[in-house]
C-alpha cells in the first residue's frame, strides 16, 4: 500500500514540478531554469543525505555497468522536455504523454530484462491496457 501512495505522490509532484519549473523557465530561459532546478535538487539531496544515511558517496563509484550513472544527465533532458512538452502542450495534455510514454517504455524494459531488470512475460491484458490508455489520450484531445 506504501508503494501504491508512493506512486501517486510521484506522479502529483511531477506534475506540479513541471508547472513550476514551465514558469520559472518564462523569467529567464530553459537551460538556466534546468541548471537551477537540478542545483536545488542536489541541495535537498545532500541536506537529506547528511540527516539520515551517511552512506559513503563514493559507493556510487561501485555501480556495475558504469552507464548506470548517467540518471542525473538523463534527469537533465527529462526536466527540458517535461518544461517544453507543457510549455507548447499545456499541462494536462503533456503529463498524459509523459505517463503513456513511461509505460511504455517502462513494459518494454521489462518484456526484454533491459538494464537489468528481471524478463518479464507478454501479457495481452498489459497491452490492451496500454491500448486503452492511448486511447484515452485521443479521448481526451479530442475536440
Amino acid at each position: 500500500m506504501i508503494g501504491f501512495i508512493i506512486a501517486l505522490l510521484s506522479g502529483a509532484l511531477m506534475s506540479v514540478q513541471g508547472v513550476f519549473n514551465t514558469q520559472v523557465t518564462k523569467a529567464s530561459s530553459i537551460w538556466a531554469a534546468n541548471c537551477f532546478v537540478q542545483f536545488t535538487a542536489l541541495l535537498v539531496c545532500l541536506a537529506a543525505w547528511a540527516m539520515t544515511d551517511r552512506s559513503p558517496l563514493g559507493g556510487v563509484w561501485q555501480v556495475q555497468p558504469k552507464y548506470m550513472l548517467l540518471g542525473g544527465a538523463i534527469g537533465a533532458f527529462i526536466t527540458y522536455t517535461v518544461i517544453k512538452g507543457m510549455d507548447l502542450l499545456g499541462p494536462a495534455r503533456a503529463v498524459m504523454l509523459i505517463v503513456v510514454a513511461q509505460l511504455l517504455v517502462a513494459y518494454l524494459i521489462e518484456l526484454f530484462g533491459m538494464f537489468g531488470v528481471e524478463k518479464a512475460g507478454w501479457e495481452w491484458r498489459k497491452a490492451v491496457g496500454m491500448a486503452v490508455a492511448i486511447a484515452g489520450i485521443v479521448i481526451f484531445k479530442w475536440k
